[in-house]
Protein backbone atom coordinates (compact mmCIF):
# COMPACT_ATOMS: atom_id res chain seq x y z
CA UNK A 1 0.00 0.00 0.00
CA UNK A 2 3.05 2.59 0.88
CA UNK A 3 4.26 2.37 -2.92
CA UNK A 4 1.04 3.85 -4.02
CA UNK A 5 1.48 7.63 -4.36
CA UNK A 6 -1.44 10.73 -3.11
CA UNK A 7 -2.20 10.83 -7.00
CA UNK A 8 -2.95 7.28 -7.45
CA UNK A 9 -5.31 7.36 -4.51
CA UNK A 10 -7.01 10.64 -5.73
CA UNK A 11 -7.24 8.32 -9.08
CA UNK A 12 -9.13 5.68 -7.21
CA UNK A 13 -11.42 8.19 -5.43
CA UNK A 14 -12.39 9.49 -8.53
CA UNK A 15 -12.93 6.07 -10.43
CA UNK A 16 -14.81 4.38 -8.07
CA UNK A 17 -18.11 6.48 -8.52
CA UNK A 18 -17.25 5.81 -12.88
CA UNK A 19 -17.72 2.45 -11.88
CA UNK A 20 -20.67 2.43 -9.71
CA UNK A 21 -22.54 4.06 -12.95
CA UNK A 22 -20.75 1.16 -15.33
CA UNK A 23 -21.66 -1.76 -13.03
CA UNK A 24 -25.54 0.17 -12.87
CA UNK A 25 -25.81 -0.26 -16.54
CA UNK A 26 -23.96 -3.92 -16.22
CA UNK A 27 -26.65 -5.07 -14.40
CA UNK A 28 -29.47 -3.67 -16.27
CA UNK A 29 -27.78 -5.01 -19.65
CA UNK A 30 -27.86 -8.41 -17.90
CA UNK A 31 -31.33 -8.67 -16.70
CA UNK A 32 -32.96 -7.53 -19.65
CA UNK A 33 -31.51 -10.08 -22.20
CA UNK A 34 -32.23 -12.66 -19.53
CA UNK A 35 -36.01 -13.57 -20.40
CA UNK A 36 -35.98 -16.61 -17.74
CA UNK A 37 -37.54 -15.07 -14.60
CA UNK A 38 -35.13 -17.84 -12.75
CA UNK A 39 -32.21 -17.32 -14.33
CA UNK A 40 -32.86 -13.19 -13.73
CA UNK A 41 -33.57 -13.81 -10.16
CA UNK A 42 -30.56 -15.92 -9.36
CA UNK A 43 -28.41 -12.76 -11.36
CA UNK A 44 -29.55 -10.41 -9.49
CA UNK A 45 -28.93 -12.57 -5.91
CA UNK A 46 -25.34 -13.37 -7.21
CA UNK A 47 -24.96 -9.71 -7.58
CA UNK A 48 -26.41 -8.37 -4.02
CA UNK A 49 -24.77 -11.51 -2.42
CA UNK A 50 -21.33 -10.50 -3.68
CA UNK A 51 -21.98 -6.94 -2.85
CA UNK A 52 -22.47 -7.63 0.74
CA UNK A 53 -19.02 -9.59 0.39
CA UNK A 54 -17.39 -6.60 -0.90
CA UNK A 55 -19.00 -4.53 1.99
CA UNK A 56 -17.54 -6.35 4.78
CA UNK A 57 -14.13 -6.84 3.27
CA UNK A 58 -14.32 -3.08 3.14
CA UNK A 59 -14.96 -2.46 6.28
CA UNK A 60 -12.60 -5.07 8.01
CA UNK A 61 -9.79 -3.58 5.68
CA UNK A 62 -10.66 0.33 6.85
CA UNK A 63 -9.59 -1.30 10.27
CA UNK A 64 -6.27 -2.05 9.55
CA UNK A 65 -3.74 0.41 10.62
CA UNK A 66 -1.76 2.37 8.35
CA UNK A 67 0.61 5.51 8.27
CA UNK A 68 -1.69 6.88 5.53
CA UNK A 69 -4.52 7.23 7.53
CA UNK A 70 -6.24 10.66 6.07
CA UNK A 71 -6.27 9.29 2.54
CA UNK A 72 -7.04 5.85 2.73
CA UNK A 73 -10.24 7.06 5.21
CA UNK A 74 -11.38 9.35 2.29
CA UNK A 75 -10.83 5.90 -0.47
CA UNK A 76 -12.67 4.13 2.04
CA UNK A 77 -15.57 6.61 2.48
CA UNK A 78 -16.27 7.26 -1.04
CA UNK A 79 -16.16 3.37 -1.45
CA UNK A 80 -18.89 2.55 1.23
CA UNK A 81 -21.36 5.00 -0.43
CA UNK A 82 -20.78 3.97 -4.03
CA UNK A 83 -21.30 0.02 -2.29
CA UNK A 84 -24.57 1.51 -0.30
CA UNK A 85 -25.66 3.30 -3.48
CA UNK A 86 -25.22 0.15 -5.41
CA UNK A 87 -27.21 -2.55 -2.63
CA UNK A 88 -29.89 0.12 -3.09
CA UNK A 89 -30.02 0.70 -6.62
CA UNK A 90 -30.26 -3.15 -6.95
CA UNK A 91 -33.15 -3.28 -4.00
CA UNK A 92 -35.25 -0.54 -5.54
CA UNK A 93 -34.88 -1.54 -9.28
CA UNK A 94 -35.20 -5.46 -8.48
CA UNK A 95 -36.80 -5.87 -5.21
CA UNK A 96 -38.99 -8.73 -6.63
CA UNK A 97 -36.11 -10.73 -7.60
CA UNK A 98 -34.62 -10.62 -4.14
CA UNK A 99 -35.64 -12.44 -0.79
CA UNK A 100 -36.19 -9.66 1.33
CA UNK A 101 -37.01 -11.68 4.33
CA UNK A 102 -33.90 -13.11 5.21
CA UNK A 103 -31.88 -11.34 7.87
CA UNK A 104 -29.19 -8.68 6.46
CA UNK A 105 -25.70 -9.47 8.10
CA UNK A 106 -24.23 -7.00 10.92
CA UNK A 107 -21.70 -5.28 9.03
CA UNK A 108 -24.18 -4.47 6.28
CA UNK A 109 -26.83 -3.21 9.14
CA UNK A 110 -23.75 -1.15 10.76
CA UNK A 111 -23.12 0.34 7.12
CA UNK A 112 -26.87 1.28 6.21
CA UNK A 113 -27.62 2.73 9.75
CA UNK A 114 -24.38 5.12 8.98
CA UNK A 115 -25.77 5.76 5.19
CA UNK A 116 -29.30 6.65 6.82
CA UNK A 117 -28.34 8.95 9.57
CA UNK A 118 -26.71 10.76 6.77
CA UNK A 119 -29.11 11.21 4.93
CA UNK A 120 -31.75 11.73 7.88
CA UNK A 121 -30.10 14.23 8.91
CA UNK A 122 -29.64 16.41 5.86
CA UNK A 123 -33.37 15.84 5.23
CA UNK A 124 -34.06 17.29 8.84
CA UNK A 125 -31.75 20.27 8.33
CA UNK A 126 -32.84 21.15 4.28
CA UNK A 127 -36.63 20.31 4.88
CA UNK A 128 -38.82 22.43 4.22
CA UNK A 129 -41.10 24.95 6.73
CA UNK A 130 -44.12 22.67 5.72
CA UNK A 131 -43.06 19.49 5.68
CA UNK A 132 -40.96 20.65 9.37
CA UNK A 133 -44.57 21.66 10.49
CA UNK A 134 -46.55 18.69 9.43
CA UNK A 135 -47.07 16.27 12.79
CA UNK A 136 -46.29 13.43 10.69
CA UNK A 137 -42.83 14.71 10.06
CA UNK A 138 -41.55 14.48 13.76
CA UNK A 139 -43.03 10.65 13.93
CA UNK A 140 -41.20 9.45 10.73
CA UNK A 141 -38.08 11.22 12.48
CA UNK A 142 -37.98 9.39 15.50
CA UNK A 143 -39.17 5.97 14.61
CA UNK A 144 -35.81 6.51 12.61
CA UNK A 145 -33.69 8.01 14.39
CA UNK A 146 -35.05 5.07 17.02
CA UNK A 147 -33.84 2.50 14.48
CA UNK A 148 -30.44 3.75 13.48
CA UNK A 149 -29.52 4.53 17.33
CA UNK A 150 -30.92 1.89 18.93
CA UNK A 151 -27.87 -1.16 19.48
CA UNK A 152 -30.15 -4.10 20.29
CA UNK A 153 -33.73 -4.28 17.95
CA UNK A 154 -36.93 -6.00 19.69
CA UNK A 155 -36.40 -7.72 16.25
CA UNK A 156 -34.37 -9.53 13.26
CA UNK A 157 -34.05 -6.56 10.99
CA UNK A 158 -34.67 -7.87 7.22
CA UNK A 159 -33.74 -6.45 3.67
CA UNK A 160 -37.49 -5.84 3.40
CA UNK A 161 -37.29 -3.85 6.59
CA UNK A 162 -33.89 -1.95 5.03
CA UNK A 163 -35.33 -1.54 1.20
CA UNK A 164 -38.35 0.39 3.27
CA UNK A 165 -36.55 2.63 5.53
CA UNK A 166 -34.43 3.74 2.08
CA UNK A 167 -37.44 4.30 0.30
CA UNK A 168 -39.04 6.80 2.88
CA UNK A 169 -36.15 8.48 3.40
CA UNK A 170 -35.28 9.19 -0.80
CA UNK A 171 -39.23 9.37 -1.09
CA UNK A 172 -38.95 12.38 1.76
CA UNK A 173 -36.44 13.89 -0.13
CA UNK A 174 -38.25 14.40 -3.27
CA UNK A 175 -41.46 15.41 -2.20
CA UNK A 176 -43.09 18.95 -3.52
CA UNK A 177 -44.40 21.21 -0.70
CA UNK A 178 -43.93 24.33 -2.71
CA UNK A 179 -47.17 24.50 -4.46
CA UNK A 180 -50.22 25.30 -2.04
CA UNK A 181 -52.06 22.36 -0.98
CA UNK A 182 -55.50 21.74 -2.65
CA UNK A 183 -55.80 18.23 -2.62
CA UNK A 184 -57.96 16.52 0.37
CA UNK A 185 -54.45 15.16 1.50
CA UNK A 186 -51.40 16.63 2.25
CA UNK A 187 -48.13 15.56 -0.18
CA UNK A 188 -46.81 14.07 3.12
CA UNK A 189 -50.05 12.03 3.49
CA UNK A 190 -50.53 10.60 0.48
CA UNK A 191 -46.51 9.12 -0.12
CA UNK A 192 -47.36 7.93 3.59
CA UNK A 193 -50.22 6.05 2.43
CA UNK A 194 -48.31 5.18 -0.51
CA UNK A 195 -45.91 3.55 1.43
CA UNK A 196 -48.19 1.50 3.68
CA UNK A 197 -46.87 3.85 6.67
CA UNK A 198 -48.68 1.91 9.45
CA UNK A 199 -47.30 3.58 12.58
CA UNK A 200 -50.54 3.72 15.45
CA UNK A 201 -48.74 6.89 16.06
CA UNK A 202 -49.09 8.10 12.39
CA UNK A 203 -52.55 6.43 11.95
CA UNK A 204 -54.12 8.17 15.36
CA UNK A 205 -52.72 11.36 13.86
CA UNK A 206 -54.50 10.86 10.74
CA UNK A 207 -57.90 9.89 12.02
CA UNK A 208 -57.73 12.60 14.42
CA UNK A 209 -56.97 15.52 11.49
CA UNK A 210 -60.21 14.22 9.41
CA UNK A 211 -62.34 13.89 13.07
CA UNK A 212 -61.42 17.88 13.24
CA UNK A 213 -62.33 18.67 9.40
CA UNK A 214 -65.55 16.62 10.12
CA UNK A 215 -66.73 18.75 12.93
CA UNK A 216 -66.35 21.81 11.88
CA UNK A 217 -69.32 20.98 10.47
CA UNK A 218 -72.97 21.71 12.78
CA UNK A 219 -74.96 19.70 11.14
CA UNK A 220 -75.13 15.55 10.02
CA UNK A 221 -75.62 15.53 6.66
CA UNK A 222 -72.71 18.27 6.31
CA UNK A 223 -70.55 15.90 8.55
CA UNK A 224 -71.59 13.15 6.31
CA UNK A 225 -70.87 14.76 3.41
CA UNK A 226 -67.32 15.99 4.26
CA UNK A 227 -66.16 12.45 5.69
CA UNK A 228 -67.49 10.89 2.28
CA UNK A 229 -65.61 13.23 0.51
CA UNK A 230 -62.35 12.13 2.53
CA UNK A 231 -63.16 8.52 2.34
CA UNK A 232 -63.66 8.70 -1.60
CA UNK A 233 -60.07 10.73 -1.51
CA UNK A 234 -58.43 8.44 0.43
CA UNK A 235 -59.95 5.18 -1.69
CA UNK A 236 -58.58 7.41 -4.91
CA UNK A 237 -54.86 7.13 -3.70
CA UNK A 238 -52.22 5.24 -5.28
CA UNK A 239 -50.47 1.95 -3.17
CA UNK A 240 -47.48 0.48 -3.62
CA UNK A 241 -47.82 -3.25 -3.60
CA UNK A 242 -46.26 -5.30 -1.51
CA UNK A 243 -44.34 -2.24 1.09
CA UNK A 244 -45.09 -2.51 4.87
CA UNK A 245 -43.48 -0.64 7.98
CA UNK A 246 -44.60 -3.21 10.13
CA UNK A 247 -45.19 -6.38 8.72
CA UNK A 248 -46.86 -7.42 12.26
CA UNK A 249 -49.60 -5.54 12.49
CA UNK A 250 -52.94 -4.61 9.88
CA UNK A 251 -52.00 -2.55 6.84
CA UNK A 252 -52.77 1.06 7.01
CA UNK A 253 -55.34 0.58 4.21
CA UNK A 254 -57.38 -1.90 6.39
CA UNK A 255 -57.05 0.14 9.70
CA UNK A 256 -57.89 3.37 7.96
CA UNK A 257 -60.54 1.91 5.50
CA UNK A 258 -62.81 0.41 8.73
CA UNK A 259 -62.49 3.79 10.53
CA UNK A 260 -64.31 5.38 7.72
CA UNK A 261 -66.85 3.10 7.52
CA UNK A 262 -67.02 3.08 11.16
CA UNK A 263 -67.18 6.84 10.87
CA UNK A 264 -70.08 6.57 8.17
CA UNK A 265 -72.50 4.02 9.88
CA UNK A 266 -72.60 6.48 12.84
CA UNK A 267 -73.44 9.04 10.79
CA UNK A 268 -75.97 7.66 8.95
CA UNK A 269 -77.59 5.91 12.14
CA UNK A 270 -77.85 10.02 13.17
CA UNK A 271 -79.48 10.71 10.59
CA UNK A 272 -81.74 8.15 10.56
CA UNK A 273 -82.49 8.61 13.87
CA UNK A 274 -83.13 12.37 13.67
CA UNK A 275 -86.11 13.26 15.41
CA UNK A 276 -89.04 14.97 12.83
CA UNK A 277 -90.59 18.27 13.77
CA UNK A 278 -94.59 18.00 14.25
CA UNK A 279 -95.74 19.46 10.83
CA UNK A 280 -98.26 22.44 10.79
CA UNK A 281 -101.92 21.33 10.54
CA UNK A 282 -103.07 21.49 6.46
CA UNK A 283 -106.65 22.91 5.45
CA UNK A 284 -107.28 19.83 3.58
CA UNK A 285 -107.60 16.88 5.46
CA UNK A 286 -107.38 14.58 2.12
CA UNK A 287 -104.45 16.25 1.25
CA UNK A 288 -102.84 15.65 4.63
CA UNK A 289 -103.77 11.75 4.18
CA UNK A 290 -102.72 11.58 0.92
CA UNK A 291 -98.76 13.12 2.11
CA UNK A 292 -99.25 10.41 4.83
CA UNK A 293 -99.82 7.61 2.29
CA UNK A 294 -96.77 8.41 -0.09
CA UNK A 295 -94.38 9.17 2.57
CA UNK A 296 -94.40 5.47 3.86
CA UNK A 297 -91.17 3.95 2.53
CA UNK A 298 -88.85 1.78 4.02
CA UNK A 299 -85.54 3.60 4.28
CA UNK A 300 -82.54 1.44 3.40
CA UNK A 301 -78.52 2.34 4.26
CA UNK A 302 -77.11 1.20 1.17
CA UNK A 303 -76.94 4.01 -1.67
CA UNK A 304 -78.79 3.97 -4.67
CA UNK A 305 -75.93 2.62 -6.55
CA UNK A 306 -75.77 -0.29 -3.70
CA UNK A 307 -78.90 -1.25 -4.04
CA UNK A 308 -79.05 -0.75 -7.55
CA UNK A 309 -76.49 -4.12 -7.99
CA UNK A 310 -78.33 -5.88 -5.60
CA UNK A 311 -81.55 -5.36 -7.60
CA UNK A 312 -79.98 -6.86 -10.50
CA UNK A 313 -78.36 -9.36 -9.63
CA UNK A 314 -81.94 -10.80 -7.49
CA UNK A 315 -83.14 -10.65 -11.18
CA UNK A 316 -80.60 -11.78 -13.15
CA UNK A 317 -80.71 -14.99 -10.59
CA UNK A 318 -84.52 -14.96 -11.05
CA UNK A 319 -84.53 -14.64 -7.16
CA UNK A 320 -87.36 -11.82 -8.07
CA UNK A 321 -89.42 -12.56 -11.35
CA UNK A 322 -91.23 -10.10 -13.35
CA UNK A 323 -91.49 -9.59 -16.82
CA UNK A 324 -88.43 -7.49 -17.30
CA UNK A 325 -85.70 -5.89 -14.89
CA UNK A 326 -86.93 -2.91 -15.45
CA UNK A 327 -90.37 -4.07 -13.97
CA UNK A 328 -88.61 -5.06 -11.04
CA UNK A 329 -86.94 -1.74 -10.37
CA UNK A 330 -90.35 0.25 -11.15
CA UNK A 331 -92.40 -2.05 -8.95
CA UNK A 332 -89.88 -1.78 -5.59
CA UNK A 333 -87.96 1.44 -6.11
CA UNK A 334 -90.82 3.45 -5.57
CA UNK A 335 -91.06 1.94 -1.81
CA UNK A 336 -87.18 2.77 -1.01
CA UNK A 337 -85.65 5.48 0.26
CA UNK A 338 -82.37 6.25 1.80
CA UNK A 339 -80.63 8.81 4.37
CA UNK A 340 -80.23 11.74 1.57
CA UNK A 341 -83.16 11.24 -0.97
CA UNK A 342 -86.60 10.64 -0.13
CA UNK A 343 -87.82 10.30 -4.32
CA UNK A 344 -85.84 7.32 -6.10
CA UNK A 345 -85.82 7.47 -9.72
CA UNK A 346 -86.30 3.71 -10.49
CA UNK A 347 -84.88 4.44 -14.12
CA UNK A 348 -81.51 5.80 -12.41
CA UNK A 349 -80.98 3.52 -10.17
CA UNK A 350 -81.27 0.98 -13.11
CA UNK A 351 -79.46 1.91 -15.38
CA UNK A 352 -76.00 2.67 -13.00
CA UNK A 353 -76.27 -0.85 -11.99
CA UNK A 354 -74.39 -1.69 -14.95
CA UNK A 355 -71.58 1.33 -14.46
CA UNK A 356 -71.07 0.72 -10.51
CA UNK A 357 -67.84 1.73 -9.04
CA UNK A 358 -65.40 -0.84 -7.37
CA UNK A 359 -66.39 0.22 -4.15
CA UNK A 360 -70.20 0.30 -4.41
CA UNK A 361 -69.64 -3.29 -5.71
CA UNK A 362 -67.72 -3.95 -1.71
CA UNK A 363 -70.51 -2.37 0.09
CA UNK A 364 -72.85 -4.49 -1.37
CA UNK A 365 -71.41 -7.70 -1.10
CA UNK A 366 -70.06 -6.92 2.51
CA UNK A 367 -73.47 -6.06 3.11
CA UNK A 368 -74.77 -9.62 1.68
CA UNK A 369 -71.77 -11.21 3.22
CA UNK A 370 -73.36 -9.77 7.26
CA UNK A 371 -76.89 -10.73 5.95
CA UNK A 372 -75.90 -14.76 5.72
CA UNK A 373 -73.89 -14.47 9.23
CA UNK A 374 -77.22 -13.01 10.52
CA UNK A 375 -79.29 -15.47 9.29
CA UNK A 376 -76.92 -18.40 10.59
CA UNK A 377 -77.04 -17.09 13.84
CA UNK A 378 -81.01 -17.69 14.06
Amino acid sequence: MRAITNEQFNNIINRIPEENIRLQKLIKTHVFSTTKEAEIALLIKQYHSSLIALLDQTLENQKEDTSRKLILKKVFKVLLSNIDELLSFIETRFSTNLILDERVPEMYLSVTKKELKKKLDKLKSNASLTLKAHPAFEIILKRLYHFINSTHLHYEVTFRDIFYKKTLVQGLGGLEYNKEEVEAYSALDEFLIYLNFNSKAYMNLFTNHIAKQINRHDSTIEKMDTLLYYYKAFNQLHRKPEMILNPKFHDLETVLGNWFTQEILYLEKKLHLSVVPLQSKKKNPVDKQAIAKEKQKVLCMLSTDQMGLILRASDELRILVAKSMSQVFKTIVPHLSTPYKEDLSYDGMRSKSYVAEERDKQIAVETLERIIKKIKEY
